[in-house]
């Protein structure tokens, strides 16, 4: 019998351990995920930023006061504030953190109106808020003469370029002015220069470019007043106030930390309803009458309101009156004639007649 010899072969291959490699590849496969995982937050962060629009101003600062509906800037608020009241000037401070020199409000709609936007005066209603897409510590303009530090609100249209070219003027009573050795004070409104010696001040001052960029919002504003000129001036240091972002509109300073909602504004790009008040009245009718909003001050910081030139322009006067007992527009006010003493000349004229 013929034998075949049949080779002998493994059924199975032979498995090799490499320790070494196997951790290798987990630990790539972990970074990996680790990564993929960064970047869908981050995505979502965005996304989430990108969708906030006028809405949210619309929606939140609707209880503060009025939007009213102009045929220049669109939608435009009115806020329900004391007679007095001045963007940049009341209820607030000038805070360094790492933005800059930030107004911090006392109000509870601050986050929005004094970080973006404009501020224009007007006759009828007073002071009028005009929405931006761009945050800022403060969109002011800021000047520096010897002795002073002084700011006033950009209007709306003015580019921050043409807001500190020589073609830039606005008038004297909208400058807030402080000592140098005052300014930084938290309670800054007690140091308010009177407006009557702006002018003086205003020609003898230049403005202070310091100018930064956030390439993050790709925005270019002014952070005010350098840090160590100001230190010098005042007799102190300024810690930098870290600021912190908060998820719904609102602001606090607490433990040193700026917390304040400063989201990615952005414009309406789609095809859905665009943003919009849920009420708006039509431009120069009559505010509707409720209780005002306003923001109280501590029993300290009350006599800065008894000094009505320091805390108002003169030709702010006439409009408060008019939002406060909102007469007929063009209503003629009829005044009563004095009444003569009866032994008055002419009396007995009259009686003779």
């Amino acid at each position: 019998m013929k034998t075949i010899n049949t080779p002998v072969t493994n059924e199975y291959p032979l498995i090799v351990h490499r320790p070494a490699k196997c951790k290798t590849m987990i630990r790539f496969c972990l970074l990996f995920i680790a990564f993929n995982t960064c970047t869908l937050l981050v995505t979502e962060k965005v996304s989430a930023q990108g969708s906030v629009t006028f809405q949210i101003f619309y929606d939140d600062l609707s209880q503060y006061g009025y939007w009213v509906d102009n045929s220049d800037y669109g939608y435009v608020w009115v806020p329900q504030v004391s007679e007095g009241f001045m963007p940049y000037g009341t209820n607030g401070y000038w805070a360094f953190t790492n933005a800059g020199w930030t107004w911090i409000s006392d109000y509870p709609w601050g986050w929005a109106p004094f970080h973006y936007g404009r501020w224009f005066y007007d006759s009828y209603y007073g002071w009028v808020w005009v929405p931006d897409y761009e945050w800022s510590p403060g969109w002011v303009v800021w000047r520096r003469s010897e002795g002073y530090f002084g700011w006033a609100p950009i209007g709306p249209g003015i580019t921050i370029d043409f807001a500190y070219s020589n073609g830039y003027n606005l008038p004297y009573d909208r400058w807030r002015f402080v000592r140098d050795r005052d300014f930084g004070r938290e309670n800054i409104y007690n140091y308010y220069i009177r407006p009557s010696t702006n002018t003086t001040i205003i020609k003898n001052s230049t403005v202070i470019n310091n100018f930064q960029v956030d390439n993050s919002r790709h925005l270019r504003y002014n952070a005010g007043p350098d840090k160590t000129d100001v230190e010098q001036r005042a007799g102190k240091q300024f810690a930098p106030v870290p600021i912190s972002e908060t998820s719904g509109p609102g602001q606090n300073l607490r433990k040193n930390e700026l917390e304040l909602y400063r989201p990615q504004v952005q414009k309406n790009m789609s095809a859905d309803r665009k943003p919009a008040p849920a009420n708006a009245i039509r431009w120069r009718d009559s505010l509707p009458t409720r209780q005002q909003h306003v923001q109280q001050r501590p029993t300290q910081q009350q006599p800065v309101q008894q000094r009505p030139a320091q805390q108002r322009p003169a030709q702010q006067q006439p409009v408060q009156q008019k939002r406060t007992n909102q007469p007929a527009r063009n209503q003629p006010t009829k005044s009563k004639p004095a009444q003569l003493p009866k032994d008055h000349p002419a009396k007995k004229d009259n009686g003779s007649d």
